[in-house]
This record gives structure tokens, C-alpha cells and sequence, in this order.
């Protein structure tokens, strides 16, 4: 094969901007492998990447942060042809061309070989999310058993991947959403108690845990940031680690005002290098024998591309967008 088909943004704008095109099947240099993609998910910084928020982006290009799929070509790596891999940041879909297509070629240290009979819709979920769900518990928060964790966005794809997590591990977890109908859909993936936002739920999560919550992830962005921090106790944490709101600053920050006493703020952004292959593995098996489940998943085919870019704008849907770019199987 010398061609595949590619999802290109042309420019910030629409989502007419992102055209279905064929494309020369790109070739790895040394240090660089090829994947035949199987499915990639979608993700915020995506969104951002096509409404013009993004810096450092080049245009046109190919967007997508990670890939699911198998080795196509690994020029002097330890890398088999055929071996299942997932791929995801480094650059991908920012400086060189990313996981909307149907190969990609990425540097080896962005890739994670894995196994698992898993169809690839499922595996599509799970790359990004769980790089920043997993660097977000630990790095971000030190959580520990038996703590509480309040997760500020819950519906969202790290949301609820988060919240698996964390209960994996033994803690409590409290998770908004500002949609009525989704209280239930926390419920039941694991959330003791989910919350609806209405932009102030500090005083709701006081109720529940009167001195406050040990630990806190926010993934709404720095609207809802000052409230998160009051619902947290002294002496614990803050993650800051997504932005739905698409707003990711705070302008004039002046920190003994904004921050409550003693309370503390982290953040959180990884890469491919802080998942590691074992965390990656054990998830998989968790997911197949049913002990883990991540969230909803929505699958799109790939000319469906410009349809999972609305609902992911639109907040249409909850839970993970995973596209394919065949007919899923194991």
C-alpha cells in the first residue's frame, strides 16, 4: 500500500476544516516506527488544536495525540511488525503528523507495545486517558487509600477513568457534572457520591466531608478552580490536570489570596515515558475480566470524524470518542 486515507486540519476554524484526504503511507526514519492504525481516541486538546488555541502547532497537519494499532515497519528497533502498540503524545499531532489516519509514524520512545484480545474500539479508549488518570493519582495527588477524592468534571473520559482508579486503589469518590440525567451514570460507574454542578459545590462537598476532601482533580479548567480549592481540606491537594472549559490561566494570580490556607496545588500534564508498560498491561487485563471499567465508550467510523468533533465541542456525549479506522475486531 503507497496511499491511506488521513483526517487533515486545514486551519483552525470548523469542523469543515477537518477534510478526509489520501495521503502517501508515510516512511519511518531510524529511531521512528510506523503504525498501521486500528483506532485513536479523541481528545480536548484536539478541540483546541482546531478552534486556534493551540501554540506551537504546525498547519496543516494530521491532529490526533494517540493511536492504538500494530507495528508496520520499526527500522532498527526492538519493535516486531505486527506487534500490538499504542502510541500518544511526544508531538504527535502537533509538530508532526498525529493518529487521524490510518498510519502513523511517531519516535520509538512514544510507543508502548501491549497484548490483549481486546477489541479495538476498547483499546482505543485507553491510552491518553489513563496516562493522565494514572500521572494525575499519583504524581499529581500521592493518593492513598481511604482517602476521598473529588473529581471535578466526572463525565468526562478522565473523569470517569479517574474515578475507577481511585476506587482501585480503596478511595472515596465524590464527581460532579452539571447535567441532571448524568447523576446516574456516575452512579453506576462507582461514584458514592456524585454531585451536580452548578458552578459552586463547595459547600454540597462540605456536607459530605465536613473538613473537606484530602485530594481534588480538576478538570473543568480555572473557572471552577477557586471552588474546588475551598471544597479541599487543609493540607490537601489539588490536581490540576484538564481544561473543558478551554480556559487554562488565572490572569493575575496572586497566590496568598487565591489559594485557601494550607492547601496545595499541583498539576499534571505527561507523556508517553510516564505510563508505564506494566500499568498499561494490567489495566488491559483489568478491562478484559471486567474488574475495570473506564466509562462509556462512543465509536465513530473514520469518515464519522467531523460528526465526533461536534459532539465532543458540544459536549454531546459522555464518557470516551474512540474512532476506527477498520471494522473492529480483536
Amino acid at each position: 500500500m503507497t496511499t491511506m486515507r488521513a483526517v487533515v486540519l486545514t486551519g483552525p476554524g470548523p469542523v469543515e476544516n477537518l477534510e478526509i484526504r489520501e495521503l502517501p503511507v508515510p516512511e519511518p526514519r531510524p529511531g521512528w516506527v510506523r503504525i498501521a492504525v486500528r483506532a485513536f481516541g479523541l481528545n480536548r486538546s484536539e478541540l483546541h488544536l482546531r478552534l486556534g488555541l493551540a501554540e506551537g502547532a504546525r498547519l496543516p497537519i494530521v491532529p490526533g495525540i494517540e493511536a492504538v494499532g500494530v507495528v508496520d515497519s520499526a527500522p532498527g528497533s526492538d519493535l516486531r511488525p505486527g506487534q500490538q502498540v499504542a502510541a500518544l503524545m511526544g508531538g504527535m499531532g502537533r509538530t508532526f503528523d498525529g493518529g487521524y489516519a490510518e498510519y502513523t509514524v511517531v519516535p520509538r520512545s512514544q510507543v508502548i507495545p501491549f497484548s490483549s484480545d481486546l477489541p479495538w474500539a476498547a483499546l482505543g479508549t485507553v491510552p491518553e486517558t489513563l496516562q493522565t488518570a494514572y500521572g494525575s493519582l499519583t504524581t499529581g495527588l500521592d493518593l492513598r487509600a481511604g482517602q476521598t477524592l473529588l473529581i471535578r468534571g466526572g463525565t468526562s473520559a478522565l473523569g470517569y477513568a479517574t474515578a475507577a482508579l481511585a476506587r482501585d486503589l480503596g478511595a472515596t469518590v465524590l464527581a460532579t457534572t452539571r447535567q441532571q440525567e448524568r447523576l446516574d451514570t456516575l452512579a453506576a460507574h462507582g461514584v458514592e457520591h456524585p454531585i451536580l454542578d452548578d458552578g459552586s459545590i463547595a459547600e454540597q462537598v462540605r456536607r459530605i466531608v465536613p473538613g473537606g476532601v484530602d485530594a481534588a482533580l480538576e478538570l473543568v479548567g480555572t473557572p471552577t478552580l477557586p471552588d474546588t480549592l475551598a471544597a479541599t481540606r487543609v493540607h490537601g491537594t489539588v490536581c490540576f490536570a484538564g481544561m473543558l472549559s478551554n480556559q487554562w490561566t488565572v490572569p493575575d494570580f496572586y497566590p496568598i489570596a487565591y489559594l485557601p490556607r494550607g492547601v496545595r496545588l499541583t498539576a499534571y500534564g505527561g507523556d508517553a515515558s510516564d505510563l508505564p508498560a506494566e500499568v498499561l498491561q494490567k489495566v488491559l487485563d483489568r478491562i478484559a475480566d471486567d474488574t475495570v471499567i473506564l466509562g462509556p465508550t462512543h465509536v465513530y467510523r473514520l469518515d464519522q470524524v467531523r460528526q465526533a468533533h461536534r459532539d465532543m465541542e458540544n459536549n454531546a456525549v459522555t464518557g470516551k470518542l474512540v474512532v476506527l479506522t477498520a471494522p473492529d475486531g480483536p
